[in-house]
């Protein structure tokens, strides 16, 4: 049993969703630029979002059931080195090649499927690391605000490498998987697994008996999440857009102000993995109230254009959306026993990823459409979302415990 005091493997577990998050974000504040370079559609360069979304989707189940039978930084280590060796490919074509946009999409595409092995794979790490429910909601809070600090360098820190040499941000990040890889092989100390893995037949069998069983509030937690990620990817892809094409902002000065709203997903998230606890109910309330607050804004954010409105709205909705995550984490990890842990909580994080596969190619469809309408239809869902949670997430009741959770 490794000792409780985990404070440099914790920080250590946490750099993994900040570089994966760098990897992908920090493109949000170029993609107009990359629009310009290539000659290609706002639609087309937000595919570069979607493919490496795609990617995860379908190998992120896969690497959980893995990281459950052959340890979990067997799985992550070899995904962060694909991961990395995908952003040089992408680097290298817009450097080298005249026509690099398919090149680059390989490359992206290559860089999902390192992705898959590596930031879904932590959300079972720390429930591994930890004894106590209390310590692992406090992990995975600091884990989810790794992951919003990563969102709110990462425009910054594209718009800044852009304004050097526009494909710099591809270069950038094998750099960010080297640090992660030398962090995770050197300092993150795993528990030794004491059981045989299970036979494949009989772990999907105990998976269908989960789902069976406890379905409706699985789903409904795999849905919340992705909405929130469709949410987040779809605005941020839309601001970058909004302050380029209507308001001339670009370069680092675009970079802060795409921060300022993750700046309050990432303080919310903090907030949010210290006072949830054990306490799964408050995890359930404060996902609704968090989904709630996300509809509030879209909806009065539908009347206006002005961008200070808008950003300040859009800052709010950040709450509600740093308020859900550290909760739907937390409920999705400590429901399940260690064997099982890596997959739900694998499969949960492709359902993400689904989340931010949409959102970017949805919000380009919208734009230059009716701002009203897209917003009105963002409210409508997040109210729909929200009452979703309400009615079908249930945690288990004061002292009842795993048994009750899991439906036993």
């Amino acid at each position: 049993m490794l000792h409780e005091n985990k404070t440099i493997d914790l920080l250590s577990v946490a750099s993994i969703p900040l570089v994966m998050t760098l990897g992908n974000s920090m493109l949000i504040p170029v993609l107009p630029l990359i629009e310009k370079k290539l000659s290609i559609s706002a639609f087309q360069s937000s595919l570069m979002i979607t493919v490496y979304s795609i990617a995860a989707i379908i190998l992120i189940p896969i690497a959980g059931f893995l990281s459950d039978r052959v340890g979990r930084k067997t799985i992550i280590i070899p995904s962060l080195i694909i991961s990395g060796l995908g952003g040089l490919i992408s680097g290298w074509a817009a450097w080298k090649m005249s026509n690099p946009y398919w090149m680059i999409l390989v490359g992206r595409l290559l860089q999902g499927v390192g992705a898959a092995g590596a930031f879904p794979i932590v959300l079972p790490l720390v429930g591994d690391m930890f004894t106590h429910k209390k310590q692992i909601s406090n992990g995975l809070g600091i884990v989810e605000t790794s992951n919003t600090l990563g969102k709110v360098l990462s425009p910054i820190l594209g718009a800044y490498l852009a304004t050097i040499v526009w494909f710099l941000p591809f270069f950038s990040f094998p750099v960010f998987c080297l640090i992660s890889i030398l962090l995770i092989w050197f300092l993150v100390q795993t528990p030794k697994k004491k059981d045989e893995p299970q036979k494949l037949s009989l772990f999907f069998s105990m998976i269908r008996k989960t789902f069976h069983k406890d379905g409706r509030w699985i789903l409904a937690i795999f849905f919340v999440g992705g909405l929130c990620m469709f949410i987040l990817f779809g605005i941020l892809f839309y601001l970058s857009s909004l302050l380029e094409d209507k308001y001339g902002i670009t370069g680092i000065r675009k970079g802060l102000i795409l921060a300022i709203p993750l700046a309050a997903l990432c303080i919310s998230s903090y907030i949010a993995g210290k006072v949830i606890g054990e306490d799964m109910s408050r995890m359930k309330w404060l996902t609704f109230w968090g989904i709630l607050i996300i509809a509030a804004s879209s909806f009065i954010v539908s009347f206006t254009e002005s961008l200070i409105f808008l950003i300040a709205v859009i800052f709010t909705s950040g709450l509600g959306i740093g308020g859900a995550l550290p909760s739907l984490d937390s409920l999705i990890t400590s429901g399940f026993e260690k064997s099982e842990r890596g997959t739900i909580s694998s499969i949960y994080s492709s359902m993400r990823f689904v989340g931010v596969a949409l959102g970017p190619p949805v919000f380009a469809i919208f734009k230059d459409q009716s701002h009203k309408v897209l917003f009105f239809s963002v409210a409508g869902i997040s109210l729909l979302t929200a009452i979703i949670a309400l009615v079908f997430i249930k945690p288990p009741k004061k002292d009842k415990g795993l048994s009750y959770w899991r439906g036993e």
